[in-house]
């Protein structure tokens, strides 16, 4: 899967994270990122198609951790290691030996570089055929779905490397960024070993009204003043279409989270929650009898500043 593109990409300065990020960080990075740059947000910009296949494509490395490790150990070579296009990870004999010949003129240490062979090559089938037959390459695809479709699982249509379409099943609760493997249905062996797979990376489009937190479905529900201040009841939608009711209780502010067991995504891991953050609305317009009614409140409201714990 290495390439020699590699050496001229610095995958980590793209996404803007360090060395030694871990994997929520570059998840967390990567999502700030894909919103910002999505063609779906930016539509027409091809500046902006043009970063999200960018950092689609640092992302894709820097989160698998066999081609991390890869791209780093890569990277440390310096310019001068080339290998194959399928990903072999194997050197040129100027570069090996160059390498191991540093200072002094000396003859290379032939256990290091067989060595060096039997760590790089021998993983995937061995160095120019010891070891056994090599895996063919992995084929790498990107598609684009609808919130909805991610979250119930869909069925869909890519066409592969031939040109030919294949099938590949979306499973329900699919998150933003998440690769499906489909396994043997890569590029053939280059010497009678399994073939490689197809790897897919699903990104999701954003609905208008939900967003996701892990399993859970977050959505925000503005309340009038006198709702939050009274109490009430009120009607929510759910990813099903239906609605669901929930109590508003009296003196609730902005903010405060509503939950409804078990309406959140479902996964082959479980099912969520639905998680309503309560809004305060302020009215932007106010009749004269409006303003007079509040004026009044304001009058006999408590003497209470909300603002005092702020100078404590």
């Amino acid at each position: 899967m290495a390439s020699q593109d590699w050496f001229d990409k610095d995958f980590y300065r793209v996404l803007g994270v360090s060395k030694d990020a871990d994997a929520s960080e570059l998840k967390k990075v990567y999502r700030k990122l894909a919103r910002t740059y999505h063609p779906d947000s930016n539509p027409g910009d091809a500046a902006a198609e043009a970063k999200f296949k960018e950092i689609s494509e640092a992302y894709s490395v820097l989160s698998d951790p066999e081609q991390r490790r890869e791209y780093d150990e890569l990277r440390a070579m310096g310019s001068g290691a080339r290998f194959t296009a399928g990903g072999s990870g194997s050197e040129g004999f100027e570069d090996v030996f160059s390498r191991f010949s540093r200072g002094g003129g000396g003859s290379p240490d032939f256990d290091d570089i067989f060595s060096m062979f039997n760590s790089q090559g021998g993983r995937r089938g061995g160095f120019g055929g010891f070891g056994g037959p090599q895996k063919g390459a992995d084929v790498r695809a990107r598609t684009t779905i609808d919130f909805l479709d991610a979250a119930k699982g869909e069925t869909i249509s890519l066409k592969g490397e031939d040109g030919k379409p294949f099938k590949v099943k979306i499973p329900a609760g699919v998150a933003d960024g998440q690769k499906i493997r489909l396994r043997g249905r890569g590029r053939p062996s280059p010497n009678g070993g399994a073939p490689g797979d197809i790897v897919v990376e699903v990104a999701v489009r954003p609905h208008r009204v939900f967003s996701r937190d892990g399993k859970n479905l977050r959505l925000t529900v503005p309340v009038t003043f006198t709702e939050a201040v009274l109490g009430t009841t009120i009607e929510v939608p759910t990813l099903e279409g239906t609605t669901v009711k929930l109590r508003v209780a009296p003196g609730t502010p902005s903010g405060r989270v509503l939950r409804v067991k078990g309406r959140g995504i479902q996964t082959s891991k479980g099912t969520g929650d639905l998680l309503a953050e309560v809004e305060v609305a302020v009215p932007e317009r106010l009749t004269d009898e409006q303003k007079a009614a509040l004026e009044a409140y304001r009058a006999i409201e408590p003497n209470e500043n909300p603002r005092s714990a702020l100078f404590l």
